[in-house]
């Protein structure tokens, strides 16, 4: 599970043939690994990941 207060990074990723939103790609802090979080509003990560932004933080969104 994601805590809101240990994320450094948050990027939007895409669907590579349509373009679409897929997921949230995080970089948590003292952890080297990628976790891929659904948009998926019942989803605990995600819920703190909106927390997160409405913080003030930004979402990478290269729009791929």
């Amino acid at each position: 599970m994601i805590n809101k207060n240990e994320i450094q990074t948050v990027e939007l990723k895409y669907h590579l043939f349509d373009n679409t939103p897929l997921y949230y790609n995080v970089v948590v802090e003292n952890n080297n690994l990628d976790i891929h979080v659904p948009l998926d509003e019942a989803n605990t990560d995600y819920q703190e990941i909106q927390q997160w932004i409405s913080e003030g933080n930004t979402v990478i969104d290269n729009g791929e």
